[in-house]
């Protein structure tokens, strides 16, 4: 996922995008990586708490341990290295 679709989304959805987008898009891109799902599905899971049925990350509209565990990890991806450009 890029960094532009990403800004793209939030401003056309929300109205503006209050977060790095650069580093949204390699948090996204890392825990998709790391957990061989879609970045897409992250990212959506993230932002608008979709659910991922083939990653079990909800049941009966609370989020599962698995869910817990990929949006922390994301939080920890999107902290780390905060100084650092990336190229998404």
């Amino acid at each position: 996922m890029k960094a532009l679709e990403i800004e793209e989304y939030l401003t056309d959805t929300y109205g503006e995008c209050r977060h790095n987008a650069q580093r949204m898009a390699y948090a996204c891109n890392t825990l998709s990586d790391q957990n061989d799902l879609d970045s897409r599905d992250v990212f959506h899971l993230i932002v608008d708490d979709k659910p991922i049925e083939y990653a079990h990350t909800h049941s009966y509209g609370f989020h599962t341990g698995n869910g817990r565990d990929l949006i922390n990890k994301f939080t920890e991806l999107y902290n780390e290295n905060k100084d650092e450009d990336y190229e998404y």
